[in-house]
């Protein structure tokens, strides 16, 4: 019998052997893929689950905003559409204690900083109750108050000034009492009374208040 050809034997197995090595090099190929590709989905998996509780706590959020913004209203038309106002006076009148709810609020408590507008306001007060005013003095903070019109986190903000009056002694208490009945917080740091007799001149050191609009702020979010 004829012996095999030994090289033909050696052959077979070369490429036998090279075969085997591409399909183990592939088979590694396609396995070292496959865990990257799921290592890539499952970290997109667990983004888009973050994305997607982020979306839905906003769109909650979003649906309770939407639910108070009726509620507020609802307070608001019934606030502002009073019969009489927090005054006793009429809300279509045009009186000391007449105006709508809304207007007296925001007289009380303005959103911007306006230092004639409450000179102004302080002179009508007092010469309607027939006291000579003197001299009212403050600093007009106009420029360095710009920065305070609104903010997210609003807080009021102080109004230092002083007001002189000559009053005759009955019309002392009347004159202090009228900025502790203004609409307007008013607090006095100190009192004063100059003069002899039936003349006097009485000095008011105040702060008054008004308080920024708050600001509405759209914030984005970037999830990670």
């Amino acid at each position: 019998m004829a012996r095999p050809n030994l090289s033909i034997k050696r052959i077979a197995i070369d490429q036998a052997h090279g075969t085997l090595l591409i399909a183990v090099g592939i088979a590694t190929f396609v396995t070292i893929f496959s865990l990257v590709g799921i290592k890539s989905l499952a970290s997109q998996a667990k983004y888009q689950a973050k994305v997607i509780s982020a979306q839905e706590k906003a769109r909650d959020q979003m649906k309770k905003n939407i639910e108070e913004a009726k509620k507020l209203d609802t307070s608001y038309q019934e606030f502002a559409n009073t019969p009489e106002n927090i005054l006793g006076g009429n809300p279509k009148g045009s009186g000391d204690k007449d105006g709508e709810n809304a207007r007296i609020v925001l007289d009380a408590l303005p959103s911007k900083y306006d230092f004639p507008a409450l000179t102004t306001s302080i002179e009508k007060m007092l010469k309607d109750n027939s006291i000579t005013l003197s001299s009212l003095t403050g600093v007009d903070d106009e420029v360095a108050q710009s920065a305070n019109q609104d903010s997210s986190t609003p807080k009021p903000v102080e109004t230092p000034f002083t007001v002189d009056a000559n009053v005759g002694s009955q019309n002392a208490k009347n004159f202090i009492s009228l900025f502790e009945r203004s609409i307007r917080p008013m607090q006095v740091s100190k009192v004063t009374v100059n003069g002899q007799n039936d003349q006097l001149k009485v000095s008011l050191t105040l702060k008054t208040y008004f308080q920024p609009e708050k600001r509405l702020e759209v914030r984005k979010e970037i999830v990670k």
